[in-house]
């Protein structure tokens, strides 16, 4: 793991919480991206070399929807940048980790990514992310 890539916040407005981020960070969204395989809409910001993704749901039956029916507004997911996603699924997962991809799958930001279950890590939701390489 090479550092952290972004922290995701789950929340009910996208428009919203866009300019409720864009008063906190002083700095507007550089991207916006739907995920159609997720069911969310995304937001990205970046301050120096942090970046926040703020996800929304775009169908009631999207893992969105339902962290926020179960757990209102707030961090999502910890996502940390990788260098081979596939070995580090199975770095992971050789120590005992629960991943719940055995494959990377095609995120948002031109990303490859994967996610380690909360039961795993202390009840944080962990993605691996990877860029991905232009063909």
């Amino acid at each position: 793991m090479n550092k952290i890539e972004h922290i995701g916040i789950a929340v009910k407005n996208l428009e919203e919480a866009n300019k409720t981020y864009k008063a906190i960070l002083g700095v507007a969204s550089y991207k916006t991206e739907k995920v159609e395989s997720e069911g969310v809409d995304t937001s990205f910001f970046k301050v120096g070399d942090s970046k926040i993704e703020l996800l929304a749901a775009t169908n009631p039956e999207s893992p969105i929807a339902k962290f926020l029916e179960k757990r209102g507004e707030g961090v999502h997911h910890l996502a940390f940048n990788v260098e081979d996603i596939q070995s580090e699924i199975e770095r992971l997962k050789g120590e005992g980790f629960v991943l719940l991809n055995d494959f990377p799958k095609p995120g948002a930001d031109n990303k490859l990514v994967a996610f380690m279950h909360p039961k795993s890590a202390n009840g944080v939701l962990v993605e691996i992310c990877q860029e991905k390489v232009a063909e």
